[in-house]
């Protein structure tokens, strides 16, 4: 005696070995005895054996119609054995039987199971739903495979272009366009991105850095809506200053500006005056949505995306000849000694003479013009000397609490594309790169003012009682990062007592949402805490922390990566064979004339800092790869930099959504 049990949905038969109750021992043709539940029993027979029973019902059961079985079968609740004698014979053996059975059972949407080879067959509207169902997954699993044989044959199908950038890095696994990559990707033992770019998916590495970026951070586009920029409704009194802001020539949003008065009457007032769309702008207006959605302004070499539309910069920017809005910090100073006697915040209306380039400057604002040891033959020379003595005082204040000195190891380096600013690059453009000191003076005046503005209010809304979005870091171990918060903390990297931003309220939104405060606690004092827009523990901080954290970081991820492309592009034009290098750790070295870390396999072993001169061997402007080859050692170790974590971090990865070992068994993902 045989038996046919289900085992979970699979069929196996074997021999009947012995019986009980509520189970069967049953011996397989392999050898191996089971138990059986009883209630799993489907068939008995005696002949045929049972690999022959399954293997004639398997070949009967794929000629069972199943239209024809479906009108055959009754109405009410019936056995496998009742259709097998309806659709073969009256007779019908267990082949038949068993064949009846398993058709049944892979028929779900004919037939309803019901348990123990019991069956009711679907209604008629289920059955037509489902079989329309079943077309429209062959007619996809058509259209998966022949997309698939199109991208191994190197075209790229135009739906998958279109869903290029979802497919990369947000991909949706049951759509037809990933699924044909990955079916691709497995035929083809490609990696997905190489996969791609041979089929002429990507037909221009600067366009797909630049539009994945908007795919993940700019879904709905770049545009702004139509906004006006709301006027100041405060009758501002006039400073009695003479203003000025340094910046960069390709500087729209002019946050900062400064000023200097009673110069040589032995008591200094150094004014630093911060444009102030917080006077004007509501929070939760039409404006401020726009800003708490983009968060920052996202800079780029030859083009930015600004965090508020020009129209609304340019009724708050410091522009030169205007009397503008102004927060501002009036620190009175011995001119002597530099000893704070008094600090204030007055709302106002400043009096803007001039907006200075540094970039037009650097050649002549130098520490020699500045200390006296030169002529200074430049617009408020004197003023510029009186902040650069300042600044340097600051510098070294800081630097008693930091622990060590600032050191600036390496230059700044400024991105020039022909058609600066003009139009939106389309990655052909050729790029000049230039170096400027780190620590310049007009740079150290701007930056110690602006740390000096940012320490200050950030302990005065402490003292009013009012929170404030403040970044703080522990200590200056290596691992410990700059943290963000609602209460005022140190700040170990800056050696100050606690920090804010709140001098670039037209480029970051964390600046705005602190002049607000800033400017609650300008006008009530020490009741502030009940004007102000945002209350001790307010979840709107804290919910503003953490998109603009998400925010700012991928806005800078972008930033190096799109230089990087650039340097890339760089080497590319000047036709560069050899860079000499520094070598940092684990095989990466830095340029010494560039922006630029990369692999050199071969320095594994060699000191931090010694110098090497490596070979171009290749660049891939997509993956952002600089392939080099060690050509020699220059000389002994050089000093190392402070921030080797950092720019290492550059040279990371390319990540993609698309699950590669799906897709592709071992074929790596590509690397940046």
């Amino acid at each position: 005696m045989y038996v046919l049990y289900d085992d979970a949905g699979k069929f196996h038969a074997g021999r009947l070995m012995t019986e009980a109750d509520a189970s069967l021992q049953v011996e397989l043709d392999s050898g191996k005895r089971v138990k059986v539940k009883s209630a799993n029993v489907m068939l008995r027979f005696d002949k045929p054996a049972p690999a022959e029973l399954i293997a004639q019902a398997q070949a009967l059961a794929t000629e069972i119609d199943l239209d024809l079985a479906w009108e055959f079968a009754p109405e009410a609740e019936f056995g496998f054995a009742d259709l097998a004698r309806e659709y073969f014979e009256a007779g019908a053996g267990p082949e038949k039987q068993a064949a009846a059975l398993f058709r049944l059972f892979e028929a779900p949407h004919y037939f309803r199971r019901l348990g123990k080879g019991q069956f009711r067959k679907a209604p008629e509207e289920t059955v037509k739903a489902a079989l329309l169902g079943i077309e429209r997954k062959k007619q996809i699993a058509a259209q998966i495979d022949a997309w698939a044989s199109e991208l191994v044959e190197g075209r790229c199908p135009a739906p998958v272009r279109e869903q290029l950038y979802r497919i990369l890095f947000k991909p949706d696994k049951n759509a037809p366009e990933y699924k044909a990559v990955v079916e691709a990707t497995k035929r083809s033992q490609r990696a997905p991105l190489d996969l791609l770019k041979g089929a002429g998916a990507i037909d221009s590495p600067y366009q797909f850095h630049w539009r994945r970026f908007l795919f993940e951070q700019f879904p709905q586009g770049t545009g702004f809506p139509a906004l006006q920029a709301p006027a100041v409704r405060d009758a501002l009194p006039l400073a009695a200053v003479q203003a000025f802001s340094i910046d960069d020539s390709a500087t729209t949003e002019i946050d900062d500006a400064l000023s200097v008065t009673g110069i040589g009457q032995g008591t200094v007032v150094f004014g630093i005056h911060i444009a102030a769309p917080g006077l004007a702008i509501e929070p939760d207006s039409a404006v401020d949505r726009v800003a708490r959605e983009r968060l920052s302004t996202v800079y780029m070499p030859g083009w930015k995306l600004t965090m508020l539309p020009d129209e609304v910069v340019q009724a708050y920017t410091l522009t030169e000849g205007r009397d503008c809005p102004a927060v501002s910090l009036y620190l009175t100073l011995d001119e002597a000694t530099l000893e704070l006697k008094s600090a204030e915040t007055r709302l106002e209306r400043v009096p803007v003479a001039a907006n200075l380039r540094h970039d037009q400057l650097d050649e002549v604002v130098t520490e020699a013009s500045l200390t006296g040891d030169a002529v200074a033959e430049y617009p408020f020379a004197a003023e510029l000397a009186f902040a650069f003595r300042l600044a340097r005082q600051r510098k070294a204040a800081r630097e008693v609490v930091r622990g060590k000195p600032e050191t600036f190891n390496r230059p700044d380096y400024s991105f020039r594309l022909d058609a600066d600013g003009e139009r939106e690059p389309d990655g052909s453009e050729a790029v000049r790169i230039t170096t400027r000191r780190r620590g310049a003076p007009l740079d150290l005046i701007v930056a110690e003012a602006m740390i000096l503005a940012n320490s200050h209010w950030g302990g005065w809304l402490a003292d009013c009682g009012v929170p404030g979005i403040y970044r703080s870091q522990a200590s200056l171990l290596p691992g410990v990062k700059v943290r963000m918060g609602t209460k005022p903390a140190p700040h170990a990297g800056m050696g100050v007592a606690q920090y804010t931003w709140a001098t670039s309220p037209l480029r970051r939104y964390v600046d705005l949402v602190n002049q607000w405060q800033i400017i609650a606690c300008a006008r009530h004092g020490r009741t502030a805490a009940l004007a102000a827009p945002f209350r001790p523990r307010d979840a709107v901080l804290f919910s503003i922390i953490s998109s603009f954290d998400a925010a700012y970081a991928a806005y800078s991820d972008f930033q190096h990566g799109i230089e990087r492309y650039w340097t890339l592009r760089w080497l590319e034009q000047n036709q560069v064979a050899e860079l000499e290098a520094a070598v940092m750790k684990d095989g990466l070295v830095r340029a010494e004339t560039l922006p630029l870390v990369f692999r050199v396999p071969g320095t594994e072993s060699l000191p931090r800092g010694a110098r090497v001169r490596a070979r171009v061997a290749g660049i891939d402007l997509l993956t952002l790869d600089l392939h080099a080859a060690l050509a020699a050692r220059i000389d002994a170790p050089a000093e190392a930099a402070e921030d080797v974590e950092e720019d290492a971090e550059v040279s990371g990865p390319l990540t993609l959504a698309i699950d590669v070992s799906e897709a592709a068994g071992e074929a790596p993902a590509p690397a940046a």
